[in-house]
């Protein structure tokens, strides 16, 4: 579920979960700063030019409003949801519903960019392609670096527990010795996954390369060929791969409904504590939002 996305939704989404992982204090202060973060990972993807680097901004600019003003609101309600389940206790139904919900989100996302998206891949360069196939190589290297991908079996199980065991420590606070060694135990019951998420990568690679060489056709065939790239990318997996992903992504929701089972109260108490924190400050940031977009337009004097 680690689709190679274009990098106008990608710096967005990477963004998020970067904060996401930071404390929840962040979340309001990071946010902010979109426009910094977007353009910088931009500009390390394709090693834009001034007059790309000015375009990138107004564009990111705009996905950035109407995120803001649009989407961070429903996100709050969508954390609710999740809030409500876990305090009555989670289930495999529930991890696969959170999975579905994240695609869309992220499917509304790239389809609202996808236009102006097109206007900026359409000025690249063959050389600025060159760079964004280095970078690709690059992240590449850097997957299977991380996960122990090239390395034994039991050194890719190791990659996958130390991996896990942060994001729940993250989630739910502290883990007993007990947990840790029971959630061990557990993962060996989950199909490692990296090989599988390299090779997804890579189709999602040569697909968007390919793409980018019709980025000379007429902008409305561009823009729609790159919405329907963006929006529907499972839609060409190998028959064998999609099964594998599906038997994983049950199997690891199976995991997360037993973990949840060994929960302590604290434990709990931390996970709702920290989806509420999340919730207020997306209803915060939004509101923001509004703030802002009512002064532009008093401004303006459009209203």
């Amino acid at each position: 579920m680690t689709p190679t996305r274009h990098p106008l939704t990608r710096v967005l989404l990477l963004t998020l979960l970067l904060l996401l992982g930071s404390g929840c204090s962040m979340v309001r202060v990071g946010y902010g700063h979109f426009d910094s973060v977007a353009e910088w990972m931009a500009h390390d993807y394709f090693d834009l030019n001034s007059d790309q680097r000015t375009l990138f901004a107004q564009r990111f600019d705009r996905l950035h409003d109407w995120h803001r003003q649009t989407q961070l609101t429903e996100y709050a309600k969508f954390l609710a949801d999740f809030q409500s389940r876990a305090k009555r206790g989670l289930r495999e139904d529930d991890m696969l519903w959170l999975v579905d919900g994240l695609k869309q989100r992220y499917a509304r996302i790239a389809v609202h960019s996808a236009a102006d998206a097109a206007d900026l891949l359409a000025t690249l360069t063959p050389e600025q392609i060159e760079v964004f196939r280095q970078q690709m190589d690059k992240a590449n290297r850097k997957f299977l670096s991380e996960n122990r991908s090239n390395e034994s079996v039991e050194n890719r199980h190791q990659a996958q527990n130390r991996r896990t065991l942060s994001q729940l420590g993250d989630w739910v606070g502290a883990l007993s010795d007990a947990q840790q060694q029971r959630i061990r135990e557990l993962l060996r019951e989950v199909p490692l996954t990296d090989r599988l998420r390299h090779e997804d990568r890579q189709r999602r690679q040569r697909e968007f390369l390919a793409l980018l060489e019709t980025r000379g056709a007429e902008r409305k065939v561009f823009a729609a060929r790159l919405r329907d790239w963006l929006a529907n990318w499972e839609q060409n997996r190998p028959a064998a791969l999609a099964r594998a992903f599906e038997d994983s992504w049950r199997k690891r929701a199976e995991f997360y409904a037993t973990v949840d089972g060994m929960l302590t109260p604290a434990q709990r108490s931390h996970l709702l504590r920290r989806l509420q924190n999340y919730s207020e400050d997306f209803i915060a940031l939004a509101g923001e939002g509004q703030a802002v977009a009512k002064a532009d337009c008093a401004k303006m004097s459009a209203c």
